[in-house]
């Protein structure tokens, strides 16, 4: 057992108090295929990502500036920035090693920054 300080918010498991790491989360396939397609299941057209990585940005404006980035490159966006429920600005694509990415900006992150 690896006794992480995890707090259980309704199935998702996460600490911001992990040393070396803003969030640490351990996201449900049926919650990431929530967010991502408004489903619990994930769909048969699209690869099921191994783990899931979310780069943490700025700001709003930097994930919208990242996505159009990537997309000028080719990269294709499971879904565009948008703002989740609990207030996390964040778009999603999937790499080809099997991860789904997450370009995000969550305020409670840079909250007294110094």
């Amino acid at each position: 057992m690896l006794r992480l300080p995890l707090k259980d918010q309704d199935g998702y498991l996460s600490t911001e108090t992990l040393g070396g790491a803003k969030h640490f989360g351990v996201w449900p396939l049926n919650m990431a295929a929530r967010s991502c397609f408004g489903s619990e299941t994930w769909p048969d057209g699209v690869p099921v990502p191994h783990a899931t990585l979310e780069l943490e940005l700025a700001s709003v404006e930097a994930v919208h500036d990242g996505v159009s980035e990537l997309k000028a490159r080719g990269q294709r966006f499971l879904h565009e920035a948008r703002t989740e429920p609990w207030g996390q600005t964040v778009a999603r694509l999937m790499s080809p090693e099997g991860l789904l990415i997450g370009l995000s900006y969550a305020p409670w992150l840079h909250e007294n920054r110094t």
